[in-house]
């Protein structure tokens, strides 16, 4: 696990009231808005506070740095024990069959292996 500590949803408070609102997070500015206070029973507002230690920061939940990888050469700069591959969503298939069998002769991890 990167991060231990359980973070709630950052929901855009009342957002139900209309249709055209999204649900994403908007500061609420209101001058009674319960959430902007902190009010005990409302939802939780995001701040710095909540935010992952500096170096748990950017990994993916394995514990690896992710690093993007879009042709054979991407791969031999990986270093397998902190990072692990991500293959681009534009790679063939017939590339992505290289890239993985080169990852498993290298011992590198793939976090998206289908085929």
């Amino acid at each position: 696990m990167v991060n231990p500590r359980k973070k709630p949803e950052f929901k855009r408070p009342v957002p139900a009231h209309l249709s055209r609102v999204k649900e994403s997070w908007r500061r609420p500015r209101g001058l009674q808005s319960k959430v902007r206070l902190k009010l005990k029973s409302k939802p939780k507002m995001p701040s710095i506070s909540w935010g992952a230690h500096k170096e748990l920061r950017y990994l993916h939940p394995s514990g690896y740095r992710e690093v993007l990888v879009r042709n054979l050469k991407d791969l031999e700069k990986i270093d397998p024990k902190k990072e692990a591959a991500r293959i681009a969503a534009a790679v063939g298939r017939k590339k992505r069959i290289k890239i993985l069998e080169k990852a498993k002769e290298l011992g590198i991890k793939v976090l998206n292996p289908r085929l």
